[in-house]
């Protein structure tokens, strides 16, 4: 598989890490860019009404690292004028590409008119991709599910409408959203809506392997593969992936010691980043260092255990992941596996 363009934005390899709520924050993104290398990464998404009411703490998650270039913010909301405004905050917070959330399916994002509810609003969601073509400069790409439920594939008739509004690159997470994630992606739903797409289209949905990347690239006709669940708390899966389109061979499976390194390296970088400094020293000089880490630890405990799953001894130490609150704790668990083995 080979690269393609996002406006001036060259995306190769053609594999994209997507957006996930409390996952692909700014430290996972780096040690993701550091493991995988992706074409491009997505940041969690951001609410267009927090940024318009509280922008202080909103752009706190729309932060860019030099690392993880290059990467697309995105951002979700139900209106044009605040989406338009919080598009213009992305821009200027130096993101590459603006993208527009269309698919989330959780009911409060939905009840607001915001996420896959546009899905059923067609002019609404229109307007809304116009608004914010119109207020930056930078690609504006967008995210879509099929459609709302079974009853319309809504995808194709939206889509043309994005195109004509100035989007230029789709991604079409092959359920609907009725489904959440349950059942299986229909990749024959990517293939269809190839048909309607000029720009870019990107297929997502159950790719957990560098077959099932090449696979829905075969079946589908897409330009690039998005993965999701597959990748948290495993960017190796990602960088087999990325192997796998390229060309080239396999990687072999990470042993126990590099799990174990990259969670704690995963850790730090998410104190760091709370504490808004690259100097770990500059970071526990702080008054506030333990609640600082206690927040980020916390924001990482279901996430920690899936790092070392299915190695020998690991679901005896999960209670404790849950459990913990420090860096030192963090490490002194994780030490006492290694050891075992």
């Amino acid at each position: 598989m080979t690269g393609f363009q996002v406006g001036g934005v060259a995306v190769n390899p053609p594999v994209l890490l997507a957006p996930m709520e409390d996952v692909s924050n700014m430290a996972f993104r780096r040690i993701t860019k550091r493991i995988a290398a992706p074409g491009l990464m997505f940041t969690e998404f951001v609410s267009a009404m927090a940024v318009h009411y509280n922008p202080e703490r909103s752009l706190r998650k729309m932060r860019i690292h030099p690392e993880e270039r290059p990467l697309a913010i995105q951002i979700f909301g139900g209106e044009p004028e605040t989406m338009a405004e919080s598009a213009r905050h992305a821009e200027a917070m130096g993101a590459d590409i603006l993208d527009i959330n269309m698919g989330c399916w959780v009911p409060k994002v939905c009840r607001t008119g915001a996420g896959a509810a546009l899905l059923k609003d067609p002019e609404t969601a229109e307007r809304i991709v116009r608004a914010c073509v119109e207020a930056v400069s930078i690609p504006v790409t967008v995210k879509v599910r099929a459609g709302w439920d079974y009853s319309l594939f809504a995808a194709p008739d939206l889509v043309r409408r994005f195109q004509g509004a100035g989007a230029q690159m789709i991604t079409l997470h092959a359920r609907f959203a009725r489904q959440g994630f349950e059942g299986e992606a229909d990749w024959s739903l990517i293939r269809e809506l190839r048909k309607a797409v000029t720009v870019p289209l990107i297929g997502n949905g159950d790719v957990k392997s560098p077959e099932d990347a090449l696979r829905m690239r075969d079946e589908t006709g897409c330009d690039g593969v998005m993965v999701g669940r597959a990748a948290i708390s495993n960017p190796w899966a990602l960088q087999r992936i990325v192997a796998g389109v390229q060309g080239r061979g396999i990687p072999a499976e990470p042993s126990l010691g590099e799990r174990v390194e990259t969670a704690l390296e995963h850790a730090r970088l998410m104190v760091l980043a709370e504490s808004e400094t690259e100097d770990m020293d500059e970071a526990r000089s702080r008054p506030d260092f333990a609640q600082i880490e206690l927040r980020s630890l916390r924001a990482l405990r279901g996430q920690l255990p899936i790092y070392i799953k299915g190695f020998p001894g690991a679901s005896e130490i999960r209670e404790r992941l849950s459990r913990v609150s420090s860096l030192a704790e963090l490490a002194e668990i994780l030490d006492s596996l290694t050891a075992r083995a």
